[in-house]
């Protein structure tokens, strides 16, 4: 395991979950974290919002850490996982913490509580308690456009005074918010942007990284952006952001993680574009888009990939 404030930083990637025929597709999970191991991601996110992990039973989240550490470790990179855990009830949440805490895992992403909408003293109370009684570090995810309430900087300044609270992802969609709590934040504290489409903006800014959906595409160029900023060229990490700033909307064009399960699919890298219901996959003209897009990008990709429907149920050829 790693220090995870230490970690917490530069490009991670919130992994998708492959299904098929409605279970959980260990070989195309094993497909995935390989090829993702090998890339310069510096972390995984599992069972979160791209993840579907709220459609995931306990069984399969211990199991879909279980094959990607296994994958990890395997690869001889040190790359830390956090595990996406969200709740409207505190008590809840501490019993999945306990349920979690001797699991192979470096920390926790974790959501304010939704559709409650607690106050601010309330959302302190909570992650305090939380914090006290994790076994892991934990990540917060300000993310209000999903769970209705918003962390002000005064509540999160109180929470990353807590030593169990190492960073945060954030998705408050207020860039004035952001480059405030950015530069009011205690040292040491790291904050990873969620937003795909404003990220470079954000590592503009000063965020420590990005936790980003899209960089399951066009991973090298994502990592590369941050690198050439820190070199202090902006004008090459403008030009490479350019090259995949679009992603960043296609890829939302219909609710996530479709659009990337379809992508991800058409390369060979999952055996189904399949979410579990109430996501669907794609409709038939995103579907006709994204198959553009691949093609202007990877064409030899395309040619190769699977040529049946992004409806279809049957068999499909692997990587």
């Amino acid at each position: 395991m790693t220090n995870l404030r230490d970690q917490l930083q530069g490009l991670w990637l919130p992994l998708i979950t492959p299904f098929h025929d409605g279970d959980l597709d260990e070989p195309s999970l094993r497909r995935l974290t390989r090829h993702y191991a090998s890339s310069p991601v510096e972390g995984l996110v599992l069972g979160a919002t791209s993840g579907e992990g709220m459609s995931l039973c306990m069984k399969e989240l211990e199991r879909l850490v279980s094959v990607v550490r296994g994958e990890v470790a395997a690869s001889c990179r040190n790359l830390p996982l956090c595990l996406g855990l969200s709740g409207a009830s505190t008590n809840m949440m501490k019993d999945l913490l306990d349920e979690t805490a001797d699991w192979p895992i470096d920390g926790y992403l974790i959501a304010s509580p939704y559709y409650t909408r607690p106050s601010q003293r309330g959302l302190l109370q909570h992650f305090m308690a939380l914090a006290d009684h994790a076994a892991w570090p934990i990540v917060l995810y300000n993310i209000p456009y999903r769970s209705a309430v918003n962390l002000t900087n005064e509540t999160l300044l109180a929470l990353a005074a807590h030593p169990n609270i190492v960073g945060m992802k954030d998705c408050c969609a207020d860039r004035a918010q952001s480059i405030d709590f950015i530069d009011r934040r205690p040292a040491g504290f790291r904050v990873l942007t969620g937003e795909d489409a404003q990220a470079f903006d954000a590592l503009s800014d000063g965020a420590d990284g990005a936790i980003l959906l899209s960089a399951h595409l066009e991973t090298e160029t994502f990592a590369a952006i941050r690198t050439l900023l820190q070199q202090g060229n902006r004008e090459a990490a403008l030009a490479a952001w350019r090259s995949v700033a679009g992603l960043t909307k296609l890829l939302f064009a219909e609710p996530s993680p479709a659009p990337a399960k379809h992508w991800l699919w058409r390369q060979g890298l999952i055996e189904s574009p399949e979410v579990r219901l109430p996501m669907v996959e794609v409709s038939a003209d995103l579907a006709t888009w994204l198959d553009a897009e691949i093609e202007c990008r990877a064409p030899r990709v395309l040619r190769t990939a699977r040529t049946l429907s992004p409806f279809s149920r049957g068999e499909a050829t692997g990587a």
